[in-house]
């Protein structure tokens, strides 16, 4: 497999994972949840990444949310399921069970926590591959796994059979954008800001995308990448500003947030949407209301209508 595998461009979300009030996972605001990401043009879904709290989810819990998701996926809509695992034995499990659930591909960063080194890393990326027959986007995902994969470890992991595109959220931007030139012509290549910038690389053939978080934004997500492949820089900026908008009010430029939990504070976006995003899920708490505040307010600056919340 590579880059030619999949035909994966745009803006292709972490989406949240929704749990009710008690924390029972919620499928039925999932299947809301992803139909209208599609219906506003979004190009493609992640299940269970970090916005989707695979961290609190048991591996049926993750197996069912992959077979209702897959329900949603389409040519033009991708749907991805994330692996990721302590050990390779658990991301197997995941794999498969998005391969059986009939998922277009994966998405795995390294084992979070244990900071394992380079000959580790191959390791458990090799055993997954080796494994399960489906499509794996590696993850570069430093912030969460205190492990920050170089553009040699990328281009190794890019030789694993399954292995057809990188998401690579290094903070190194030097780094990012030598492993775009390095591997974009073997596998997908995820990260390009949305910014001038972004759009500027995007424009001249480089790179595939972003895999955000979310997808808060709808259509305006999905059309910066529409704008993009028409050759529309003017228009591609004026939408990449409103991800400037949100990401400067709620984050820090490490990926951090400047209050509450990155989770909720997604989720608390998409319900003051009406898309039922549900709850997060202990050891994550809800905002409180000035926090809630402060997210509409910024969805109001954008010139969003938000409606008031419920505990549905």
């Amino acid at each position: 497999m590579d880059r030619n595998t999949v035909d994966w461009r745009g803006y292709i979300p972490a989406v949240t994972t929704p749990f009710t009030r008690d924390g029972a996972l919620d499928l039925d605001a999932l299947h809301v949840q992803l139909a209208w990401l599609a219906d506003e043009g979004v190009q493609g879904a992640i299940l269970a990444g970090t916005s989707g709290e695979w961290f609190a989810m048991s591996a049926r819990e993750r197996a069912d949310l992959f077979a209702a998701g897959a329900e949603h996926r389409s040519a033009a809509f991708p749907v991805l399921g994330a692996c990721n695992a302590f050990t390779p034995d658990e991301a197997i499990t995941h794999a498969r069970a998005a391969r059986a659930a009939g998922l277009d591909g994966t998405l795995l960063t390294p084992p979070p926590y244990i900071v394992p080194n380079r000959k580790e890393i191959v390791g458990f990326y090799r055993a997954v591959s080796d494994a399960v027959d489906i499509p794996m986007t590696v993850y570069n995902w430093p912030r969460g796994c205190v492990v920050d994969m170089d553009v040699d470890l990328l281009g190794e992991l890019a030789q694993l059979e399954s292995v057809v595109a990188v998401k690579n959220s290094t903070g190194d931007f030097a780094s990012f954008l030598a492993g775009m030139y390095a591997l974009e012509d073997q596998v997908r290549y995820f990260g390009l800001p949305t910014s001038a910038l972004g759009a500027d690389l995007a424009i001249l053939g480089h790179g595939d995308g972003l895999m955000g978080t979310g997808g808060i934004l709808g259509r305006d997500q999905a059309d910066f990448w529409n704008a993009v492949d028409a050759g529309d820089r003017e228009r591609a900026i004026r939408l990449g500003e409103k991800d400037r908008v949100y990401m400067k009010a709620w984050f820090r430029p490490d990926y951090g947030v400047q209050f509450g939990n990155q989770q909720a504070i997604i989720k608390t976006a998409l319900r003051l949407r009406g898309i039922p995003a549900g709850f997060v899920r202990s050891p994550l708490l809800e905002l409180t209301g000035d926090e809630v505040a402060r997210v509409e307010a910024t969805l109001r600056e954008l010139g969003i209508e938000t409606v008031a919340l419920t505990d549905e």
